[in-house]
């Protein structure tokens, strides 16, 4: 086969390219958006940040296929069932990471995802026993020692960040364990979450900890509602664009976000970062550069 691309084949690249680029952007700004709705409990809005994200992708799904994806699904019941726990990991993440960024968190929250490509390649050797190479171990001793010295100098883990990159990671494993199209499979997950979550919203709007309809005013009814784009919208974005782009231009752009987080974190959140809080930082910096140098120079290969 020719290695020659079309001009519609790199056309349809370059589309990919700035759409998965673009994604990661919407995801480094978003503590802002959550950040609005600072007066709401956190666990009402992640109760709403489900609701509405299930509204959005189950209806976009149906409209575009009908009950194909879901059909396609239930075929396999393994599936079904990786989906459920993997649900119940990236609720957990997005609650974290809703309450990180109201309560003040938020470079915490963008070490988190410096450190989950690390955490998911050791869950692939613990896991599903891969082999890494030498300047994979070198890149995982690099992060490894950059949060011991953050851990040296808190007097404590930094837990929210190995909260959120452990069970991002988690999530990523039992995705990759099961072949199903992502956007599909993040509407059974919100399929799983939706009732607990409704469940939740209704009973708080009995006066337990806040009320949608006339208890947070319409502005921020709004952005709850709106919360559900936010959530889905860059999901469908990075799947339409990571089919498009290969795996390792994926694995620089991810870093996007959790840069735009740290630059909010400190420029417009006001958060402390001294010279030793940094130097854990450049650490786990250096191992993202060995790991993202290795990636490249075989994917060149």
């Amino acid at each position: 086969m020719s290695a020659v691309l079309t001009s519609e084949q790199e056309q349809e690249q370059r589309r990919g390219f700035a759409v998965t680029a673009f994604t990661f952007v919407l995801w480094g700004l978003v503590p802002v958006y959550w950040h609005l709705l600072r007066e709401v409990p956190s666990f009402q809005i992640i109760a709403h940040r489900i609701i509405w994200s299930t509204v959005l992708v189950v209806g976009w799904l149906l409209l575009s296929s009908r009950l194909r994806w879901w059909k396609a699904i239930a075929a396999q019941p393994r599936a079904l069932a990786t989906l459920a726990v993997s649900s119940l990991a990236i609720a957990f993440n997005w609650g974290l990471y809703i309450w990180a960024i109201n309560a003040g968190h938020v470079i915490d929250t963008s070490l988190g995802y410096f450190i989950n490509p690390l955490v998911s390649v050791v869950l692939g050797v613990v896991v599903l026993k891969e082999r890494l190479r030498r300047l994979q171990w070198l890149a995982v001793a690099c992060a490894a020692a950059g949060v011991g010295w953050l851990t040296w100098q808190a007097g404590a883990p930094p837990w929210i960040a190995l909260g959120l990159a452990g069970s991002f990671g988690l999530y990523g494993l039992l995705r990759k364990l099961i072949s199903v199209d992502p956007v599909a499979g993040l509407a059974v997950e919100s399929l799983y979450l939706f009732l607990p979550a409704l469940g939740f919203a209704l009973w708080s709007e009995n006066g337990h900890g806040g009320a949608f309809f006339g208890g947070w005013g319409w502005r921020n009814d709004l952005l709850l509602v709106f919360g559900g784009v936010v959530t889905a919208a860059p999901l469908i974005g990075f799947a339409y664009g990571v089919k498009r782009i290969a795996l390792s231009t994926v694995g620089v752009l991810q870093f996007i976000a959790p840069s735009l987080g740290l630059v909010l974190g400190v420029f417009f959140f006001n958060e402390p970062f001294d010279g030793a809080r940094a130097t854990g930082f450049i650490a786990i910096w250096i191992g993202l550069g060995l790991f993202v140098f290795d990636g490249l120079r075989r994917a060149r290969r």
